[in-house]
């Protein structure tokens, strides 16, 4: 019988990868990898052809392109990135465009990476924090919470993440040194816990979806690797790095006001994280996450693999 064909969306990126490495990784599966990419000749597509991947070119904004890409494939990993054009409005484009092409092309099983509408968290009129983009509180939640509804009648399972700590390196958080020498970091968490989680076991959890096969299907699964303060994960940083972290909490208004591309976005992202930290948690389970994905790491076990790609000013 042949392997199941899993269309990964944005193979190249960390979940897509992450995704794309967890079906290579297990020839016995039952799963091949077609990977999409809008660069086939890009390092990162060219080393998934070498490990046995399909690699096919698409374009999240061309939907010709993705109906075929879709073709004759069992399930589609999809997924969209914020973070390349800072608009929910091309975010929510480019999951329609994903949903009508698994639509287009009969799938069994569609893993959707999405997140909580945080609009329903408080009342239009609460002025604790900026609307963004007109409408939008943390577009980058919001946007995708809303493109749930283009997945409406398909074999969809919808997977809830939670922020990846490789954040600390490829969006440049890491701390900095100050005066005295101390690594610092400036974040508006105050004393909540983070949901986190390493980007590798996201592309695992959704590899778990799919060989579950249907009893995951219309639900919504949502996953941590671990909830810490951010006092915590100083404390593990700097053991982990082998210098003395120190957490800098200030409220989400200065943050918002640092002026660096994104700080408004990532400002309201943090408080919600901190205001509701309790419905935040209560969406996301390290259990399930765990259960999927046996190889969960914590903190402390992504540290020690990804140190050497922190670096510290």
């Amino acid at each position: 019988m042949a392997n199941k064909v899993i269309v990964v969306v944005g193979a190249t990126g960390a979940q897509g990868g992450s995704l794309a490495r967890a079906i290579l990784a297990d020839p016995a599966g039952g799963f091949t990898c077609r990977a999409i990419t809008r660069d086939p000749n890009k390092e990162n597509a060219r080393l998934l052809v070498d490990k046995g991947a399909e690699v096919v070119k698409a374009d999240l904004d061309d939907l010709s392109s993705l109906k075929k890409a879709f073709a004759g494939a069992y399930g589609a990993f999809c997924v969209t990135n914020f973070w390349e054009h800072f608009s929910a409005e091309k975010e929510k484009a480019q999951a329609r465009n994903q949903a009508d092409a698994a639509r287009a092309s009969g799938l069994k099983h569609v893993v959707w990476s999405t997140l909580e509408d945080t609009r329903t968290l408080m009342a239009p009129d609460d002025k604790r924090m900026p609307m963004l983009q007109d409408k939008y509180r943390v577009p980058h939640f919001d946007g995708k919470a809303e493109a749930d509804a283009y997945f409406a009648g398909l074999p969809v399972t919808c997977l809830v993440t939670s922020f990846y700590w490789d954040n600390i390196y490829a969006f440049g958080l890491a701390p900095k040194k100050d005066a005295d020498g101390i690594y610092t970091w400036t974040l508006p968490m105050g004393d909540k816990r983070l949901a986190g989680i390493a980007a590798e076991d996201i592309g695992k959890v959704a590899y778990g979806l799919f060989k579950a096969g249907p009893q995951y299907i219309g639900k919504t699964v949502g996953i941590t690797g671990e909830n810490l303060t951010m006092e915590q994960i100083s404390e593990k940083l700097g053991k982990g790095l082998g210098v003395k972290v120190k957490y800098n909490a200030v409220e989400p208004d200065a943050y918002r006001g640092f002026g660096f591309p994104g700080a408004d976005e990532m400002g309201n992202m943090f408080q919600i994280y901190r205001d509701f930290e309790k419905e935040v948690l209560a969406a996301r389970s390290a259990d399930v996450a765990r259960s999927l994905n046996p190889a969960l790491q914590t903190f402390d076990q992504w540290l020690a693999l990804n140190k050497g790609k922190i670096t510290l000013d």
